[in-house]
């Protein structure tokens, strides 16, 4: 299958921690969920706290409601018949996109984490997208940061985005070990959703994209639906 963008249109972008579907009034609700990413109006959508974190690890978003409430599918990346991703992170992409290949990453960390990998073809380019939830502790996050670049250095050069709730709350320190490869992103506050302080969730693309846009979706049901807000970005290739 191929892609159904206009031709030469920016690519958007998405990551957004569901926090299992539980909003700010501790309802788990993931049609609220799917709403707010709908809104987004994104091509790729990297999602973290897509599953529940204990037993099977079911997913917290049925697949029959992805069917139903968007235009979108999920990538496929279980390891098991019950979870939407790996490590809790899910990628969605809108029907019709061509996916050429999936990998999971485990990551290192006191924590159990994991990335997810998909490579996808937009108007005839291959596309890399790494979607991933990093730990609480700077030290782990940056093995997982140089675990991710170590994987992506084995494999031939190609378009690449790395994205998803980083945990990082520093504007300046943290990234390092993607720092000479991707441009990093930071759309804006995400976190909390309630009263935005930090910039965790980010965006990092190879040198193959330009950033045309980038923001936080802060309106409508993503208010309440998560702690998080969505982020987005429109990336062009170069």
């Amino acid at each position: 299958m191929t892609d159904n963008r206009e031709t030469g249109a920016p690519l958007r972008i998405a990551s957004y921690n569901v926090r299992k579907c539980v909003g700010l009034d501790r309802r788990r609700n993931p049609q609220r969920v799917l709403e707010a990413m709908c809104e987004v109006e994104a091509d790729v959508v990297a999602l973290q706290e897509a599953d529940l974190r204990l037993g099977e690890r079911r997913t917290a978003i049925p697949r029959a409601f992805i069917e139903k409430y968007t235009d979108m599918m999920p990538v496929e990346l279980a390891a098991n018949d019950v979870s939407l991703g790996w490590h809790g992170n899910a990628i969605l992409v809108r029907k019709g996109t061509g996916i050429t290949k999936t990998e999971r990453l485990e990551l290192p960390g006191f924590e159990p984490r994991g990335a997810a990998m998909v490579e996808l073809q937009f108007e005839g380019r291959s596309t890399r997208i790494v979607a991933t939830h990093l730990g609480l502790m700077r030290r782990h996050r940056q093995l997982q940061l140089q675990a991710i670049a170590d994987y992506l250095a084995t494999y031939d050069a190609m378009p690449t985005i790395v994205l998803g709730d980083f945990n990082e709350w520093s504007n300046k320190k943290g990234m390092e070990p993607l720092a000479g490869n991707f441009e990093i992103h930071a759309p804006g506050r995400s976190f909390h959703s309630a009263q935005p302080m930090a910039a965790l969730d980010r965006i990092a693309s190879s040198a193959d994209f330009s950033l045309r846009d980038a923001g936080v979706h802060e309106r409508g049901p993503a208010l309440k639906a998560s702690d998080h807000l969505p982020i987005w970005a429109d990336l062009a290739f170069t």
